[in-house]
């Protein structure tokens, strides 16, 4: 059987340059353009970390805690997520929710990007009983 390896997640926002830009001074992300690609696209690289943004003029992102009425528009492991939370807010970062243990058994916080998305991020410390 084939193993995964890694995901990206695919965010379609209004104003690719903008969002690509917040990523970069706010989190420090490395910004790569493929404009002319057949499919346009942007790459935010940090660390192992790829986001791909696409452009999406005039529709308005809806965040899944809006559409679904819970849930993060993404999850992101980290091993130092009270290190994260300093970074973040020194980068003046909306962070949603600080560090903590969940019921489910991760530390994580939870930041807001530019477009409104939410960003869990974390690592499971306890295994589910």
């Amino acid at each position: 059987m084939a193993t995964l390896q890694s995901t990206h997640p695919v965010f379609p926002v209004p104003d690719v340059a903008a969002t690509a830009a917040w990523y970069r001074d706010r989190l420090g992300f490395r910004v790569v353009e493929y404009l002319d690609a057949a499919e346009p696209h942007v790459c935010l690289y940090r660390d192992g970390i790829e986001i791909v943004l696409t452009s999406a003029p005039g529709v308005p992102v809806v965040p899944h805690r809006e559409r679904y009425g819970f849930g993060y528009d993404a999850y992101v492991i980290t091993d130092d997520a009270a290190g994260l939370h300093a970074e973040l807010l020194a980068a003046g970062v909306r962070v949603v929710r600080a560090p903590g243990l969940t019921d489910y058994g991760n530390v994580d916080l939870v930041l807001e990007d530019v477009d409104g998305r939410w960003l869990g991020c974390g690592i499971k410390v306890r295994a589910r009983d």
